[in-house]
């Protein structure tokens, strides 16, 4: 059987799984898979938003379009809800391109929403609607959809959003919980894994209508965020060891399942290269100010570590609606999830934002750097002889 074929008997399966899983959705929701459909209600005291989601009237509530920019940075939002919920309107193109992933000029075919590993960030309150409209380029070869481990039901979207090339799709859903959360490409069976160590994920983050708080319920607030995406990529090799280039997409399709099978990455990188956030690329901050850091990890776990700094507040599981954890110096993030730990920075320098398996940190490039401006403070630390033979 030849690779199309293959993805064919894919595709065709698929196809009759997504199919029968939107119908049971609509009927449970009894309503058109992509309309303003009101939830079934719930009452006040089990509702996290304090009222019932079938008073909403959707049609009324007020639309803001959000402009989704590239990682590592985070679209314009306000870190506190002005008025009450709204339909957040966002837009993802899903493009399918060839990308170099090292500095040796290793590639891939990367799957991709918006051209970019990891694909945006999408930031709303709790209680908002995000109103996705998904294309996928006519230029396209494969069929995609995406899966928001923020949305509730039909399998997070996922068979709600199935586009071939030159379609497009629009989703609506209700973000019910306060948290940081993957999405992904899940077209299933193999093309799930598949298209996921391809690039094809994100992250969505839902703040507190409140904003963020401590322990105390003292508010947090950040100066600056950035949005790191960890990708780990399979790269098959030829006879002689060396990485294989590939001329056009699902090209790789039997090799990158045998490589994949091996579970070991070649390239464990930050937001789709190694390099993509260190030297010219670098994060930057200034003494005194307080950076969020978004970590996103769709297949993998994860250890980050902010190499001279530490984590002030830490939502390594996402959950906003939990105390943060406090003074941590390594964090922990769940393949499949994405989480958050913010740092107020008090020395000025280099600092090195890495995943703590030093290995694959150092040798498979998931590295990045912070260069931070400002007053070095000898309290903090200070050199007291400088290197001389003894």
């Amino acid at each position: 059987m030849t690779v199309t074929e293959k993805v064919s008997k894919i595709n065709n399966g698929r196809r009759a799984f997504l199919t029968a899983t939107a119908a049971t959705s609509a009927a449970l929701a009894g309503a058109s898979l992509v309309g303003p459909a009101n939830a079934q209600s719930t009452s006040e005291g089990a509702n996290p938003l304090g009222v019932a989601t079938s008073d909403v009237d959707i049609s009324s509530l007020p639309r803001v379009r959000q402009k989704l920019v590239a990682p590592p940075f985070a679209p314009e939002h306000d870190q506190v809800a002005k008025g009450g919920p709204k339909v957040v309107q966002v837009e993802m193109t899903i493009i399918e391109k060839k990308i170099e992933i090292d500095h040796d000029g290793t590639s891939i075919w990367a799957f991709t929403y918006e051209g970019t590993v990891p694909g945006p960030l999408i930031v709303c309150h709790q209680g908002d609607y995000i109103e996705l409209t998904l294309r996928s380029d006519p230029n396209n070869e494969l069929e995609h959809n995406v899966d928001f481990h923020a949305a509730t039901g039909a399998l997070g979207g996922a068979a709600l959003t199935y586009v071939q090339p030159g379609e497009e799709v629009v989703l609506q859903f209700r973000a019910i919980k306060a948290g940081t959360f993957t999405y992904h490409c899940a077209p299933g069976g193999v093309m799930i894994p598949y298209h996921v160590v391809h690039g094809m994920n994100g992250a969505v983050m839902v703040l507190p209508r409140d904003g963020l708080k401590n322990k105390a319920g003292e508010p947090i607030r950040y100066d600056r965020l950035y949005y790191i995406g960890e990708q780990d990529f399979y790269i098959p090799k030829d006879t002689y060891g060396n990485y294989k280039h590939y001329d056009f997409a699902l090209e790789d399709f039997t090799d990158s399942l045998a490589a994949m099978r091996t579970l070991v990455p070649t390239h464990v990188v930050f937001n789709g290269k190694e390099g993509a956030l260190a030297g010219d690329n670098a994060m930057t901050a200034k003494v005194g100010e307080t950076v969020m850091f978004v970590h996103n990890q769709a297949n993998r776990d994860s250890r980050p570590h902010l190499i001279g700094g530490h984590g002030d507040y830490v939502w390594e599981q996402g959950g906003f609606d939990d105390d943060p954890a406090t003074g941590i110096e390594t964090w922990f993030i769940r393949g499949g999830s994405a989480g958050v730990a913010i740092y107020t920075f008090k020395q000025p320098g280099i600092y090195a934002y890495v995943t703590h398996n030093l290995i694959e940190a150092v040798l498979l490039g998931a590295v990045g750097h912070v260069k931070v401006e400002g007053e070095w403070d000898d309290a903090l630390m200070k050199q007291l002889k400088k290197p001389t033979r003894f």
